[in-house]
């Protein structure tokens, strides 16, 4: 339901720049990130165990290098240890891929367990607190950006928990292992290569960078042309009806030269980088390997430990290259943790399951006495200003006025979407904030304007009204609202599927069935909010006879358009800025010379006879 005087806020501005920030590790993102192990907590010893496999694992698969490089050395003759032959060395490589293997596929299954069973619980709980937030606080957040959070955000962490984050540990101890492991077989060796690849690894970074820097930058430019492309195409009658085809084309032609720009110093960076790469850091493998063949030469180390030491060497520089993508995902992971725990810490307007049952409220007045309202998003503007009214037990009362007003505030109000900024609401004596928000919603329904039907079958759309409602009980709410008729012409019937909000039904086979939940719901108390104003004359006539029905026995409150709906309401309250400026029945109201309502009856008249 939209109110006829508030729009939804836009989305905080701090969002996107808190999107757009690079991710950092700090004690705050942590102790915001940390929270959500709780969700993580059943699932500690797996961890503590997929851990356990995946060191053991890395561990034996380090033995690989270091028996090729014996291989080597028993073939020379020059083996490590006496008594060791091809055949043992053989069957140690198949224990090893063995063992390997067995870890590996432990380890997978584990993490894959606390991945799984963790982060369903968080998009659980993630989807409980999101339902259960107040109205203000979803308008003031984008809808794009909280489903980011409940579906990007938690994948993001779960492809952290579930391969990131043991990729990470394991290239640690590759690192570890590997560094003990050279410098144990070729001491000499490895002193040299600490002292020459440190500097070369800095100026790489440095040139990354750079490199990073620039890449970012053209695809940021780039992704400025399409946005020129896409608004000039969407837009193409409103170009060429002011003739601006040149200047579109210039637009366009300037932004793709400055890519160009760009473009040309990335290459230039690039190829600068290529030269450092083929002649610096290859210079620097090749002149360890020399080194190291030299010493082979001088008998000063075995060939199959040369081979061992490259081996190795390449593995452990493949890990330290990637330890940094991975530093940033999980960076990225504290980031998408911390906005996750931001909606998890949002206080809410109801708990689930309820401490309380939901139970109807008392019958009796509704009154709103002084009730002034301001949008928390709009608080310059009063909307509601001093407004007072009494709707006494199973009346009917309309309210009317142009837009701004505030006639569906009152309902949004009445429905405790938002909090009244001053004043008093009472329901059968007793102020509305007393009641268990369950209480209130059990005993209201509201048919706004906009019906919004689920995706689903005719069925389901109206037995949530009722969960508990039986199939017969669901078929004559169906026929109370005039909807049977079209429903039964249907092939599928009451499993007729209605689409994505309903788009496969006309506007007063929608309303009907809007009509049909709120009957199965059976409440005290009804809003009609603008239930008629979208349709034509003929569904207006179905659609109100339904209505009639329905409010028959209950205390109705109607915001009405169409003057012509409510001329049966026992009193009507026509509404300006916020404030009631005339009441009374419609024949009261239009035989009072220069009423604001009868000027609204008027005109409308007028427009009928004219169309």
């Amino acid at each position: 339901m939209q109110s006829d005087n508030h729009q939804a806020a836009p989305a905080a501005p701090d969002a996107d720049k808190k999107a757009a920030e690079k991710p950092r590790f700090d004690r705050k993102s942590w102790q915001k990130g940390k929270q959500l192990f709780q969700f993580l907590r059943p699932y500690r010893w797996h961890f503590v165990l997929g851990l356990l496999f995946l060191a053991i694992g890395r561990s034996v698969f380090m033995v690989l290098p270091m028996a090729a490089g014996e291989l080597i050395n028993i073939v020379e003759g020059k083996p490590h240890y006496e008594g060791i032959g091809l055949s043992e060395v053989g069957w140690l490589l198949i224990g090893v891929l063995v063992v390997q293997g067995i870890s590996s596929y432990l380890r997978v299954w584990l993490f894959t367990q606390i991945s799984e069973g963790g982060l369903a619980a968080i998009r659980k709980e993630l989807y409980k607190r999101l339902i259960t937030q107040r109205i203000e606080y979803l308008e003031q957040h984008r809808i794009g950006e909280l489903t980011s959070r409940s579906a990007g955000d938690v994948q993001q962490l779960q492809d952290t928990i579930s391969i990131t984050l043991a990729e990470f540990i394991r290239q640690i101890i590759v690192l570890i292992v590997g560094l003990c492991i050279i410098v144990f077989t070729a001491p000499r060796l490895t002193l040299l290569m600490l002292l020459v690849f440190p500097v070369v690894i800095v100026i790489a970074l440095v040139f990354g960078r750079y490199i990073r820097r620039l890449s970012k930058e053209r695809q940021d430019e780039l992704a400025k042309t399409n946005v020129i492309l896409e608004e000039t195409l969407q837009g193409i009658a409103v170009v060429k009806a002011f003739g601006n085809e040149q200047h579109e084309v210039n637009r366009y032609n300037k932004a793709l030269d400055y890519v160009m720009q760009i473009s040309m110093r990335f290459a230039r960076l690039r190829g600068l980088f290529i030269v450092f790469i083929i002649t610096v850091l290859f210079g620097a493998m090749f002149f360890v390997l020399w080194s190291g063949a030299g010493m082979v030469q001088e008998g000063l180390m075995r060939s199959g430990d040369l081979v061992t030491f490259i081996t190795i060497t390449a593995v452990v520089g493949g890990a330290i290259a990637s330890l940094g993508d991975f530093y940033t995902q999980i960076l990225r992971a504290i980031g998408a943790s911390e906005r996750i725990m931001e909606i998890l810490q949002q206080p809410t307007e109801l708990q689930i399951p309820s401490p309380v049952a939901a139970v109807p409220l008392p019958k009796g007045d509704i009154l709103l006495q002084n009730v002034h309202f301001r949008y928390p998003a709009r608080k310059e503007m009063e909307v509601l200003a001093g407004l007072s009214f009494r709707v006494k037990a199973g009346q009917k009362v309309a309210f009317v006025g142009a837009s701004g007003a505030g006639k569906s505030t009152i309902v949004q109000l009445l429905l405790r979407f938002y909090s009244i900024t001053e004043g008093r609401i009472e329901i059968a004596g007793k102020d509305i904030y007393e009641y268990p928000l369950e209480h209130i919603r059990q005993s209201v329904a509201l048919v706004p304007q906009d019906i919004m039907l689920f995706g689903g079958t005719i069925r389901e759309n109206i037995h949530y009204g009722n969960l508990q409602a039986s199939e017969e009980q669901i078929q004559q709410a169906a026929e109370q609202a005039n909807a049977w008729e079209f429903i039964s012409s249907f092939p599928e019937g009451l499993n007729t599927l209605v689409g994505e909000r309903g788009v496969k039904l006309s506007g007063g086979q929608r309303q009907r069935i809007a009509i049909a939940r709120a009957i199965l719901k059976n409440p005290d108390i009804l809003l009609l909010d603008e239930a008629t104003s979208a349709l034509d004359a003929e569904s207006e006539q179905v659609v109100q006879e339904a209505l009639d029905r329905l409010m028959q026995g209950r205390t109705a409150i109607i915001i009405a358009h169409r003057l012509a709906t409510i001329k049966q309401a026992d009193c009507i309250y026509v509404l300006q800025q916020g404030e009631i400026i005339e009441q009374g029945t419609h024949s009261e109201l239009i035989e009072r010379e220069g009423g604001v309502y009868r000027q609204l009856a008027t005109l409308q008249s007028t427009q009928k006879q004219t169309v």
